[in-house]
């Protein structure tokens, strides 16, 4: 049961970088490599999969932070972040996420309506807390939504949080709301409507009491 909540983590991401965020196809194998060996240590620590179990580690949290940083940056395409974030970007690859934390909130500061930099310190904390969304993380989120409305990006990377620490429910809540409020010609609201789609399967196999596995 463990295993497919994290297959599917993988998966959506990496869909999710590719179809919507349009990751570059160079780096579809860098970034697929770094969310296997990054999530493929947390499966093995933890069990995402249930609701209020503990939260492990990532055994990898270098491989995992860069997956992160790759995925946030296809976001904003070539429009290189603030200094803020590029610094923060190489300690949340070396996995020293609450440095990274604390340069993005220095980042914040200087500019509130930066987007990417309340998005990389989000996932920063989330990092840093081993998985868990902590009232910083979730204010993180809902700060790069309120500077950016329009961008599927803080919800789909809170949603992936989510996931990861087992929350499955409200991931699916959150995914949802996206979409119903997206506007109908939305690019990447298909995308997310089939990312909903397969967590939705999840979410009704695990209720009915069938292995996942």
């Amino acid at each position: 049961m463990t295993y497919l909540p994290i297959i599917l983590l993988a998966v959506l991401a990496l869909g999710f970088a590719i179809v919507v965020l349009r990751l570059p196809r160079s780096a579809w194998t860098l970034f697929a490599a770094a969310l296997v060996f990054g999530l493929a240590g947390y499966a093995l620590q933890g069990s995402p999969g249930f609701g209020g179990s503990p939260r492990a580690a990532v055994e990898d949290p270098d491989q995992t932070g860069g997956a992160l940083v790759e995925a946030r940056r296809s976001l904003f395409g070539p429009n290189p972040p603030s200094s803020y974030v590029t610094m923060a970007d190489g300690f949340a690859r070396q996995g020293q996420f609450a440095t990274a934390a604390g340069i993005l909130r220095s980042g914040v500061d200087a500019d509130p309506n930066d987007t990417e930099a309340w998005i990389a310190l989000g996932n920063a904390l989330v990092q840093h807390a081993d998985g868990r969304l902590s009232p910083a993380a979730l204010y993180s989120y809902a700060q790069a939504r309120k500077s950016a409305p329009d961008s599927p990006g803080p919800g789909f990377f809170l949603g992936v949080a989510m996931i990861r620490g087992g929350d499955l429910a409200d991931a699916r809540a959150l995914w949802a709301d996206m979409i119903a409020r997206a506007p109908a010609d939305a690019e990447w609201r298909e995308q997310l409507q089939q990312r909903l789609d397969m967590l939705d399967a999840l979410i009704a196999r695990m209720n009915s009491g069938k292995p996942t596995e």
